[in-house]
């Protein structure tokens, strides 16, 4: 009896550190959405944010990146479920020099920090306003790739339905199944 309850302890334990945040994105933090602290201009406020990046810009003495948001999953990531998801646009700054051939287009970061303010862009000929973080934790997410998977008996356990094999001989098989 006791070794049941040691094994779903276990196997419990186990499923939840799968949807764990990696310790530097782990912490309390307010709830509030890029488009939501436009609205209500709450400076100061410790986020955790994270999206692909639109672009990225350094400067002297720090980088910025501009980034489309999305929601963050149980471990921290940008959602990528839904590519039509988005709670905005955001602008986050961190000290030093990030470059832009690694922090590319697409890639999905990461952030945890303050917001520090907020700067108006053009995007087309709209004035958009964004808001600014100071950056603490820049986390650029590994690549995933895509994979198809082919099943190994792609026409049942007797491979292809055309050729010899049980049934009846050469041609369509069709005898068991």
């Amino acid at each position: 009896m006791n070794t049941r309850i040691l094994i779903t302890l276990a196997a419990t334990l186990t499923l939840a550190a799968c949807a764990t945040a990696p310790k530097p994105l782990q912490g309390q933090f307010s709830p509030v959405s890029p488009r939501d602290s436009v609205a209500q201009k709450q400076t100061g406020t410790p986020v955790r944010w994270g999206g692909r990046i639109i672009e990225t810009l350094p400067a002297q003495g720090e980088t910025c990146f501009q980034m489309i948001a999305r929601p963050l999953n149980g471990s921290g990531r940008p959602s990528s479920t839904s590519s039509d998801a988005s709670d905005g646009r955001f602008i986050a700054c961190r000290a030093g020099f990030y470059d832009p051939a690694v922090f590319e287009p697409g890639r999905d970061v990461t952030f945890i920090g303050r917001i520090d303010g907020y700067q108006t862009t053009k995007i087309g000929e709209y004035d958009y306003p964004l808001p600014k973080i100071a950056a603490d934790v820049v986390y650029l997410w590994p690549v995933q790739r895509e994979v198809d998977v082919v099943p190994a008996y792609p026409y049942g356990p007797w491979g292809p339905a055309w050729g010899p094999g049980p049934g009846w001989g050469w041609g369509w098989r069709g005898g068991w199944w």
